[in-house]
């Protein structure tokens, strides 16, 4: 196909240009309804895109036109047999894969660090989770890969299992071997699906200018399906994802059904519009892209760690609990100096202006991209060194507020009542400091990354509500309760 078309985007551009009177949604009418109070600072000419369903711009959820041939041609730039818009974030295309891949009652394995749209799609559905542990990497204490081996076992334990769902890579770069774990997927006659969220990247050159290999895509690897959010490191706008069938093995015929019921009936055409721009850059510029992300972040990563008391970790780290890497992902720990990354991710904003994804008990993750600048890095590197240097790069004993994440000698959850059963159940509301023993009738979710520490329907034991009070004192972010202070919490009753 042309990789030089954005027929989408053509096509709107073609529609304001002849600029009919309008009649239709939305009701501020090209840019003329938009406050004048946001158009200062944004101009005009956006708001000319936010279209819906006109003439000559079709249709997402019956596409035949313009969206249609932006889907191919992303499809053949992803490797894959089918790709999906996806306008409600790749939630939704997390929610469509679990839901067309079982049904309820039935079973699929799920790793237990897996984001909480999995949760959705098993409520939504029915269907019972297997969940997979994921190993632990002993030197960094990060959450490591699910092994073919982990779900061998899975099946041997549940051989009616109709998939598996994994996330890779994870929030932290850490990547499994999907290419083995799809082999053993088949073999027992289920799909492979995969949360790619932070993977759009991994379908472009890896060995470029010798910055280093880095793993490759899921669609590559042999997954059945896998969702991308474009937005998150390839150029789209928030919200905006791509769902890639790469096998025959897929209902498409379900899967687009499943679309229509997460999605919504008035997609934006702005997403789209932006998926099929960030497509046409990738096609054309997507290696000198990832070649650029991989020079800044191996400059960064190469200059922290020469800082005292900090690190930053690299391929060092892969071995048997953390199979592949990927290296654009800068994971920082100055747990040497006695920093919790919360504490460390505070610092860096409120004193030096630097704002990261994610912060953790031992790290900070910075989410390193085409679009950075070899100044972002300096300036992330330079507020490295005052931090180190302000405490002379010896460590503040009692500083840090946990010793190892949650999952250090972590034990599943007594599972008693399905996702969907537990959500649908009679709810009670009392005090979190009685919540010890009962079933949970809500969801326990540090935010980010977003992984549940307990789903409804799962008892609450003394470790998680011992990390969850820490959580709770702290004052951290969390998802999940009604009670946004975790004062009160909804239990079932038995």
């Amino acid at each position: 196909m042309d990789q030089n078309r954005t027929p989408l985007l053509d096509a709107i551009v073609e529609y304001t240009e002849k600029r009919p009177a309008y009649f239709k949604i939305p009701g501020h009418r090209y840019e003329r309804g938009i406050s004048p109070r946001w158009t200062k600072w944004t101009g005009e000419g956006i708001f000319r895109f936010d279209l819906t369903e006109a003439e000559g711009l079709d249709d997402l959820h019956c596409p035949e036109g313009v969206i249609r041939e932006a889907q191919e041609l992303a499809a053949e730039v992803f490797c894959a047999k089918k790709t999906y818009f996806l306008v409600n974030g790749t939630t939704c295309g997390n929610e469509a894969m679990v839901m067309s891949c079982v049904g309820d009652g039935e079973e699929i394995m799920v790793p237990r660090n897996a984001h909480k749209s999995v949760l959705m799609g098993l409520i939504l559905c029915g269907a019972k989770p297997v969940y997979l542990m994921p190993q632990i990497d002993e030197k960094t204490g990060l959450c490591g890969c699910i092994t073919p081996q982990e779900v061998e076992r899975g099946f041997k334990e549940h051989p009616g299992c109709k998939g598996v769902f994994l996330v890779n890579p994870t929030y932290y770069g850490v990547c499994s071997d999907i290419e083995s774990i799809s082999r053993v997927c088949h073999e027992h006659g289920a799909l492979l699906l995969v949360d790619e969220a932070h993977g759009g990247h991994l379908y472009f050159n890896r060995e470029k200018k010798g910055t280093g290999e880095l793993p490759r895509g899921a669609i590559l690897q042999g997954a059945d399906m896998c969702a991308q959010s474009m937005h998150k490191v390839t150029g789209s706008l928030t919200q905006s994802s791509l769902l890639h069938v790469g096998s025959e093995q897929v209902d498409t015929g379900r899967l687009e059904s499943n679309l229509h019921l997460v999605q919504s009936t008035s997609p934006s055409y702005l997403l789209m519009t932006s998926l099929d721009a960030a497509r046409y850059e990738l096609a054309l510029h997507g290696d000198d892209m990832l070649a650029h992300t991989l020079e800044l972040s191996q400059n960064a990563r190469e200059r922290i760690n020469q800082i005292p008391g900090i690190k930053c970790y690299g391929r060092e780290i892969i071995g048997q609990a953390v199979f592949d890497l990927d290296t654009t992902r800068l994971v920082i720990s100055a747990d040497s100096l006695g920093i919790s990354g919360f504490d460390l991710a505070d610092r860096l904003y409120e004193e030096f202006g630097v704002g990261l994804e994610l912060s953790d008990e031992k790290h900070v993750v910075a989410i390193v991209t085409y679009a950075n600048t070899m100044e972002d890095v300096d300036r992330l590197v330079t507020a490295l060194e005052g931090i180190s240097s302000d405490l002379n790069g010896r460590k503040r004993e009692g500083n840090a507020q946990f010793s190892k994440p949650v999952l250090w000698d972590f034990s599943l959850p007594e599972y008693v009542l399905s996702p969907r059963t537990a959500y649908f159940s009679k709810k009670k509301k009392i005090k979190w400091e009685d919540a010890e023993g009962k079933i949970a009738g809500e969801a326990l979710i540090p935010y980010p990354p977003g992984i549940p520490l307990i789903n409804p329907g799962e008892r609450i034991n003394r470790q998680v509500w011992s990390y969850m009070e820490r959580y709770r004192k702290m004052g951290l972010h969390f998802h999940g309760p009604e009670d946004k202070l975790l004062e009160t919490i909804h239990i079932i009753e038995e």
